[in-house]
């Protein structure tokens, strides 16, 4: 079956197809991660968005089953469906492993997301880091010259920037996890929660309170006896979310111990005040290395985000982290409240384990010991 990706410059790529046929429209990005396409793939953040693989070889290891669980959470997904309007791949390789249950193909199909391989994912890649992300089209089927137009016409009046994608991906209503011994009850605020933040949450003992980003944090907080509250990830751009930035106003005025991850990071940024700006093409990968300023420690981070926080613009907080590649904000904390941010993953599923300690010390500063931080 032919393939197209259409970029809102003009260009026209011809592949081959594979998982399902149809139309997807979406904001056109790239990751460097060798491994983990299933964790990437259901990646909540990377909803609206065609996601571009740099690396090769993709498929090999095929799809894992979701029955394979830790604290009744899915082992190796980030949430329970694809999340990616379209996938863009150099080679789709035949699957050979113990636990893959379908092929990378038939799992696209079954969710009804089209796919491309057989293009050179490094020139897009090179055509992206010139000239910046762009909005695309994967068009996966039998089109002729016309269609195309059409398709491109409507690609060029698309705008990621401008559309509320955190209204795609929040639960519906408030979902309760319960590890095996409660420790600590911390209230969620889901944005596009990754499974793996979950994961870290009730390893370590903490209910989890999964709240609708609509729902207020603090209203949550007292009704269910909370310890702390937690701004999660999620897709898009945070400056659309104008009444979680005035609930996350309100938790800090409210000194409870607060973390945020990635897009709670920025809130957390805009509620202090600050300003947020778009990257020219993000940073998406498994290998970022990340320089802690407190402790002068550098360490190798996973990542996907488009936005970062500007920190000349920040008022109460301080840039506790910087990115060792472009020295953009990577962690942000508070000097005097109990509240840390950091716009990386320390969760990383898959990815380093280098940054896992951050959930450590948000237990500490629910706790009140994390002394002199």
């Amino acid at each position: 079956m032919k393939a197209y990706l259409l970029l809102e410059d003009g260009t026209v790529v011809k592949g081959k197809g594979f998982g399902a046929e149809g139309v997807k429209f979406g904001e056109v990005v790239f990751t460097t991660a060798m491994v983990g396409y299933p964790e990437s793939l259901t990646d909540p953040s990377y909803n609206g968005q065609i996601l571009i693989m740099t690396y090769p070889l993709i498929g090999n290891y095929g799809v894992p089953s979701k029955e394979i669980r830790e604290n009744g959470i899915p082992l190796h997904y980030e949430s329970d469906k694809i999340q990616v309007e379209g996938y863009v791949i150099s080679k789709l390789m035949r699957p050979s492993h113990w636990a893959s249950e379908m092929s990378l193909d038939k799992w696209l199909k079954k969710e009804e997301i089209p796919g491309i391989e057989g293009v050179d994912t490094r020139a897009l890649v090179k055509k992206i880091r010139e000239k910046g992300v762009m909005m695309g089209a994967l068009a996966m089927g039998d089109y002729d010259g016309e269609e195309l137009e059409k398709i491109m016409e409507k690609v060029g009046k698309l705008s990621y920037d401008e559309a509320n994608f955190v209204d795609k991906v929040t639960p519906k209503e408030i979902i309760i996890h319960e590890p095996k011994k409660v420790d600590t009850t911390v209230v969620v605020v889901d944005c596009g929660v990754k499974y793996g933040i979950l994961r870290e949450f009730l390893n370590r003992g903490f209910r989890v309170i999964r709240i609708p980003y609509t729902y207020d944090p603090i209203k949550a907080f007292e009704e269910f006896n909370a310890d702390g509250i937690f701004l999660s990830n999620g897709p898009g751009n945070p400056a659309l979310l104008e009444t979680l930035v005035e609930k996350a106003k309100a938790v800090i005025e409210y000194n409870v111990p607060t973390m945020g991850i990635c897009l709670g990071s920025q809130i957390l940024a805009l509620a202090d005040g600050g300003e947020v700006y778009k990257l020219k093409y993000g940073h998406r990968g498994v290998n970022k290395p990340v320089k802690d300023l407190k402790t002068g420690k550098a360490f190798v981070t996973t990542q996907n985000h488009g936005y970062a926080v500007k920190p000349e613009s920040l008022n109460e907080f301080k840039v506790w982290m910087i990115n060792l590649d472009d020295k953009s904000v990577e962690g942000i904390y508070h000097p005097n409240k109990p509240i840390i941010a950091t716009q990386f993953h320390p969760e990383a599923s898959p990815g380093p384990l280098d940054s896992t300690w951050v959930f450590d010390l948000f237990a500490k500063l629910i706790k009140g010991d994390a002394h002199g931080f």
